[in-house]
């Protein structure tokens, strides 16, 4: 294993030597970085981006819209609501709340992430109070830890309980200021260095495999014969005005770089990503909309799809159609004009019938393959019956991995080209995790929240008697690191207003496994077994946990925060986002666990000492009789 190592580093060595890719991908990068101080990077908004995190899953969640209630229940249910909102500002009513639902064998895993939700949405607004709540439960969670059979360093590893959840949102709220000012640059540079170069060589569109991968699971096997070109591409008059946006610059014809075996879809994707480079993605025309025309010559028009009469088939299979397919040429005229449902007449091409096998024939204007097919690995169409294939067919890529991945020993031209790639992204990386690992940044200070928390957990580690150095570390590595920021690498999507393709995903995953292995103190102890991605980043991961180390040990130099400059820090948040999601929403569907839980509350309530003092249990009945319309109170 140790010669493997050897030779693998001596292989990346020589690789730097002599790999022009990186000076290449500088190059364009450093277009992109005056690009986007034109346009500025993509960020989504605060409401956004929060939503992300809060309810990943829900497009369109309910906290978002107006309450749609009864008009004959409005009031009585607005009333309610509000005395449920005091008990929910009652610390004894709040922590009892969470506990007797915790302590339910019912109460699920997506209850707790749903539930945890919902008050840091309440709580939006109240942030101080948010902010002890969490270090309450978070205290008691370290409690049960130590005192319980799992081992220290297991806690906070994963998301199973409210508390977990409530602290990775925590985070998402108050580290947004230092992600717009800071870390979000070098996380989108990283985005688009990667999409940069993978889109340099040709991708699979129905595996997502490709050529340049940080991702051995998603690497081309077999040789591909591909050719880069540059095509010519205008927006027709009538797009622009579908889709309300014109072209940045005149209408005129933007080069886009291409390569020869891209699909139609690609192609589409490719020109909408230059002609619109510095649009958010979600404002862009949608390539679904839109058809791909060759002009050839002063008035032939060609409709390019992914699939049509001209489509090469071979027993169940058909082949994507590609640039080559069509046999379009290198400095070629296209036009994206919108999706029409009628045919196409090419009689208007008959002077280049001879040249042109394709002009004969009458085009039905098909849709392009639905993007769920195009990028799903399942390349069966049941409707039609056909096996769909782009560059490889599946069979020969579960073939291989049966045969070449079925060892973990990835053979070496693999390797360099995995380690090529690595090359030419790694000052992207770098400055990544350098930018998140550092406690001195531009213009811009180490965000509060974090002092705050580590040293709430030093002085936890304090309170329990723990003088291993490597539980605290794993504790704030759990809390921070790997609980936001591996989050935020894997999804740049969280943060930033833009697609994320399935290759791009696989290259993100290796990084936040790289980052993840940066934040460990276990060895990095690589065998035959190890993945390619431990393998490719076995010589950096040292340099790496280095930072860590050295950014846990500075942040607890760092003079403690006061009291009251944390409160002024989450008062000032909690001004700024207070109205950003509708809070009656949130209150009513907590309200609905209170309901579901109510005998097991109700008792816990009547138990607790302080509860009894603060008549919480009678104060939750008189909610229950005016949320039944049964009282006015």
């Amino acid at each position: 294993m140790k010669r493997r190592l050897t030779k693998f580093i001596s292989t990346e060595t020589k690789l730097f030597e002599t790999d022009e890719a990186f000076a290449e991908l500088q190059t364009e990068m450093t277009d992109l970085t005056s690009d986007l101080t034109a346009g500025g990077i993509p960020f989504l908004d605060y409401q956004s981006y929060a939503m992300k995190v809060l309810f990943p899953n829900s497009d369109d969640h309910p906290v978002l819209r107006e309450m749609q209630l009864d008009p004959l229940k409005k009031s009585y249910i607005e009333k309610g609501l509000r005395l449920y909102g005091q008990l929910i500002m009652n610390k004894i009513f709040l922590l009892l709340f969470i506990r007797t639902l915790e302590s339910n064998r019912y109460f699920s895993m997506r209850d707790r992430v749903n539930v945890a939700s919902l008050i840091m949405v309440t709580l939006q607004g109240k942030m101080e109070y948010c902010t002890d709540i969490l270090k309450t439960l978070l205290a008691e969670l370290i409690e049960k830890c130590i005192e319980g059979k799992s081992h220290p360093k297991l806690l906070l590893r994963r998301t199973e309980s409210v508390a977990e959840k409530m602290l990775s949102s925590w985070f998402t709220f108050l580290l947004y200021k230092f992600l717009r000012e800071c870390a979000g640059d070098p996380l989108f540079m990283l985005y688009r260095a990667i999409k940069q170069q993978v889109d340099k060589g040709p991708v699979d569109a129905i595996t997502s495999e490709a050529r340049y991968s940080l991702s051995e699971e998603k690497l081309i096997r077999q040789s591909i014969e591909y050719k880069s070109m540059t095509v010519y591409v205008s927006m027709s008059l009538q797009t622009q005005y579908v889709s309300g946006l014109e072209p940045p610059g005149e209408n005129i014809e933007t080069p886009v770089k291409v390569l020869d075996c891209d699909t139609i879809l690609q192609v589409k994707e490719k020109a909408l990503d230059t002609i619109y480079k510095s649009t958010s993605f979600t404002q862009r025309p949608s390539k679904e909309d839109l058809d791909l025309e060759w002009r050839t010559g002063t008035s032939g028009r060609l409709t390019l799809s992914d699939e049509d009469a001209t489509t090469k088939q071979d027993g169940e299979w058909k082949r994507l159609n590609t640039l080559a397919h069509y046999k379009v040429p290198d400095g070629a005229l296209l036009t994206l004009v919108p999706k029409q449902s009628s045919m196409y007449n090419l009689s208007i091409m008959t002077d280049k019938v001879d040249r042109h096998k394709y002009e004969t024939l009458n085009f039905s204007l098909k849709t392009s393959p639905t993007l769920s097919r195009a990028t799903s690995p399942l390349n069966h169409d049941p409707e039609s019956g056909y096996k769909y294939w782009h560059l490889v067919k599946h069979h020969d890529a579960e073939n291989n991995k049966e045969g070449e991945r079925g060892n973990k020993m990835v053979s070496e031209i693999y390797l360099t080209r995995l380690l090529a790639t690595k090359g030419t992204l790694q000052k992207f990386v770098d400055d990544l995790f350098e930018t998140i690992f550092s406690t001195a940044h531009r213009g811009s200070a180490l965000p509060l929240a974090i002092k705050y928390m580590f040293d709430f957990l030093d002085d936890q580690a304090l309170n329990h008697a723990i003088s291993d150095p490597e539980v605290v570390h794993t504790w704030k590595s759990n809390s921070l690191p790997l609980r936001f920021w591996v989050n935020l690498i894997k999804n740049p999507n969280f943060v930033f207003d833009i697609y994320k393709t399935n290759i791009v995903d696989s290259c993100l995953s290796v990084v936040a496994q790289t980052f993840m292995d940066a934040c460990s103190t276990s060895e990095h102890r690589l065998g035959k077994d190890s993945p390619s991605s431990k393998l490719l980043y076995a010589k950096d991961i040292p340099i790496y946990k280095d930072w860590v180390e050295r950014y846990y040990q500075d942040i607890q130099l760092m003079p403690a925060i006061s009291d009251q400059d944390m409160n002024a820090m989450l008062a000032e948040e909690s001004r700024l986002h207070a109205h950003e999601f509708n809070t009656n929403v949130a209150l009513y569907e907590l309200y609905s666990y209170a309901v579901k839980y109510n005998d097991q509350l109700m008792q816990t309530l009547e138990e607790d000492e302080f509860s009894r003092k603060n008549k919480l249990a009678w104060k939750l009945e008189q909610v229950h009789a005016i949320m039944s319309g049964e009282s006015e109170a």
